[in-house]
């Protein structure tokens, strides 16, 4: 009775905490991450002019969208260690800075071998971001509520594609300044905020719980609390180092798992646009960008709904199997329908489903196992190897397209996602546990 008393007394306290959180770190890191995400994949629908100025056609695209990928992969573990040690206030900024004055520069290439380079070195200069802001979330949100705080966080995916289809698509065919083509200023428009916000962040992110004055000492202590019991219980069950978290069969799992989706989402998502414009010759850029938008809205509303249903059912891995499942079928199916442009879009929002539903979920899995500092090596460890799918993806649709149709792809992207649901199925089930059902954590970290 008594615990059921204490957990009573402290639930004004914890909601309170919890709705500080979410409205302090939540809608300004989505916000980072919607201007991360317009950097990555606005090469997707510039190339509706680029690949005739530049002369890039389908399967040297494939290259240039996946090389960007290299670099992450290459720098992502070095970065998200740096950041555990020095915060995220500093890492962060330097990050966004760096990546949106490459992403400026890519405006001004003049050649293929150029534009390589420039998506090469934006990879550099991007990696770690993600997996920093997941680190960053699971320093400040109890297991219990990390699902949702992943999924609010990572819709921003969704509308930086919903944002940028049109808007590029509009850039496209009506910004024409200063003799530059118009697929150059999608570079240099949707680079610039990057930038800014770069600074505005150093200023603006708190590093720790113990570091944040807008929560009062009441809140920052059960926060301070909850986090510790959580993070002792998984000591006691798992006693993975930083750099022993790289060696996991669990994280290596999670990562082979993740290299599947990633290689999947990127294969289509990438090629969305052109997808699009193969369906009717009438379409303009700008009309395409609204159609492609579509597709990504479904999935913005599939990833808020998984990762609600994922927190209140404490489940993840069958949340994830759905998604994966989900959009293997929509990719067997559009092959058949691509002359119909409303059942292709339809089928397009079933795949949208699986691409972004899956994500708060999965995120949640990693967490189930590793502490703190195990955390920051091995959330990078599963982000920089599974996003070399976002390279194999690209190239695999690139290399099987033609001038008119970039579907014979689809049935490999699938397989991807077939092969994730089976090590899906293999994975060990763990049980979520929330700091309530936890004995206090020892020690002065109670605040």
């Amino acid at each position: 009775m008594s615990a059921l008393t204490s957990q009573a007394d402290t639930l004004p306290l914890a909601s309170s905490t919890i709705r500080k959180l979410r409205l302090r770190i939540i809608p300004y890191i989505f916000l980072l991450y919607v201007i991360a995400y317009l950097d990555r994949v606005n090469v997707s629908y510039a190339q509706l002019n680029m690949g005739k100025s530049l002369g890039i056609a389908a399967a040297a695209f494939g290259l240039v969208s996946g090389i960007f990928f290299i670099g992450y992969f290459l720098f992502e573990i070095p970065s998200n260690a740096i950041l555990y040690r020095v915060g995220a206030r500093k890492w962060i900024a330097r990050i966004l800075i760096s990546w949106g004055l490459v992403a400026m520069a890519t405006g001004f290439v003049q050649n293929l071998n150029h534009l390589l380079i420039a998506r090469f070195v934006l990879g550099l200069a991007e990696a770690g971001f993600f997996p920093g802001m997941v680190l960053y979330i699971t320093l400040w949100f109890p297991a219990k509520e990390q699902a949702r705080a992943f999924s609010q966080f990572m819709v921003a995916q969704v509308v930086a594609y919903i944002i940028g289809a049109p808007s590029g698509g509009w850039i496209l065919d009506h910004v024409h300044v200063a003799g530059l083509d118009s697929w150059r200023w999608v570079f240099i428009l949707q680079g610039l905020p990057a930038v800014i916000f770069g600074v505005v962040t150093f200023f603006y992110l708190t590093d720790r719980p113990r570091d944040a004055r807008w929560l009062t000492d009441e809140e920052r202590g059960w926060l301070e609390d909850q986090l510790a019991r959580e993070r002792a219980e998984k000591q006691s069950r798992h006693h993975l180092s930083e750099w022993q978290a790289l060696l996991s069969p669990r994280i290596l799992h999670l990562t082979a798992i993740y290299l599947c989706i990633v290689l999947g989402i990127y294969g289509l998502n990438f090629f969305l646009p052109q997808i699009v414009k193969g369906l009717s010759t009438s379409y303009s850029n700008t009309t395409v960008g609204l159609l492609a938008a579509i597709p990504f809205v479904i999935g913005g509303i599939a990833m808020l709904v998984n990762g609600w249903h994922s927190d209140k059912t404490l489940e993840r891995k069958y949340h994830v199997m759905f998604c994966t499942v989900t959009a293997a079928a929509g990719l067997l199916l559009i092959p058949f329908f691509r002359h119909d442009p409303v059942l292709a879009i339809v089928l397009l929002c079933v795949v949208s489903i699986g691409n972004f539903g899956y994500i708060a979920a999965f995120w949640a899995l990693p967490q189930l196992v590793l502490t703190e500092a195990a955390a920051a090596t091995g959330i990078a460890l599963i982000n920089s190897v599974g996003n070399l799918g976002g390279f194999i993806g690209p190239y695999i649709v690139g290399a099987k397209a033609t001038e008119s149709n970039v579907t014979q792809g689809l049935y490999l992207l699938a397989a991807s996602f077939l092969v994730a649901t089976l090590l899906l199925v293999l994975l060990p089930t763990e049980k979520v546990r929330s700091a309530e059902s936890l004995a206090p954590a020892p020690g002065p970290a109670r605040g």
